[in-house]
């Protein structure tokens, strides 16, 4: 089976690399031909100059870009990969994206005969090198099941969801918890240094119980080193959170704690800390906390002051 894989990031590197070593025929496309070059150096693959080159020939074609717009610039725009898959052929979206344009692009590879899954994945940088990132599938039975082999190449645990643009909605709902696990973990440790703690203690203390979650247990001892040059970007977590925040502001959802965790993105962002790992928000709480405490009572009648984020970028 030949692959096609456009999108040689953070994540779709190793993801195509796990491919070429199960054994499928494996086409790179990267808009940075010295990324493609540096893949193919150390892969049993083939370099294409379009994606539709990547395309031309391949069962699959996998898709790992960054946005909305990227997704439909490598599918539908000039040496686009859509138009050089023959009828029978299936597109698998890794991108992070709106669930409209999950069925925007499936409708679209619909009138060629091309099928479409919306997949995105969870596991981050360490996941992806490791070929055990969970996969969220939105798609037909019968294409979901055609690609499996795929994505097991590097899918711990693949999951359909449901029709096309479950995939997407359901890692809305990992990123929320993603956020919320971040936020905690930001604050807790930064109130454990506040107070004296020993960290060697009590992260050993808190994590084999209810309060362990993955970012406590594999970023606590490098967000108290304050490290962060790895991992997933401020700027692409806030991103995805953009995408949930429109998605719940369309079906009139509450998610107060996504707000804050975007805003605290925002901030870091405005810091100069965007292309750093997204548990550098604990510095924002570092900042807070030395700041003196402000010893003004509002009165009875004052209202809120104005939301002072960062306005987006």
């Amino acid at each position: 089976m030949q692959v096609g894989f456009v999108g040689l990031g953070t994540m779709g590197f190793p993801m195509a690399g796990h491919l070429a070593r199960a054994g499928f025929d494996t086409v790179v496309y990267n808009r940075t031909e010295t990324t493609a070059a540096r893949w193919s150096a150390v892969q049993r693959g083939r370099v294409a100059a379009t994606p539709a080159q990547a395309a031309a020939g391949s069962d699959v074609v996998c898709v790992c870009v960054g946005a909305d717009d990227d997704v439909r610039s490598v599918l539908l725009g000039p040496d686009g990969a859509l138009g050089a898959l023959a009828p029978g052929a299936t597109i698998v979206d890794h991108t992070t994206t709106s669930a409209e344009l999950a069925v925007e692009i499936a409708a679209r590879a619909a009138e060629v005969g091309v099928g479409f899954v919306d997949a995105p994945v969870s596991g981050g940088q360490a996941g992806a090198e490791a070929g055990r990132l969970s996969v969220m599938c939105g798609g037909e039975v019968d294409t979901v099941e055609r690609v499996r082999p795929v994505l097991a190449a590097y899918g711990a645990t693949i999951t359909r969801i449901g029709p096309v643009g479950t995939g997407q909605l359901t890692k809305m709902v990992n990123q929320i918890l993603v956020a919320g696990a971040i936020e905690g973990a930001a604050e807790a440790l930064n109130f454990a240094a506040a107070a004296g703690l020993d960290l060697d203690q009590v992260l050993p203390a808190v994590s084999g119980g209810a309060a362990s979650s993955w970012y406590l247990t594999n970023r606590a001892a490098t967000m108290i080193r304050d490290e962060f040059d790895f991992g997933f970007a401020v700027d692409w977590m806030r991103k995805n959170l953009r995408i949930c925040l429109a998605e719940a502001a369309r079906r009139g959802v509450p998610v107060p704690l996504t707000e804050l965790a975007e805003g605290d993105l925002a901030a870091s962002q405005a810091r100069g800390d965007g292309q750093l790992d997204a548990t550098a928000v604990i510095r924002l709480r570092r900042l807070a906390t030395a700041q003196p405490a402000t010893t003004a009572q509002p009165s009875a009648t004052a209202q809120p002051a104005d939301d002072t984020r960062p306005a987006d970028a």
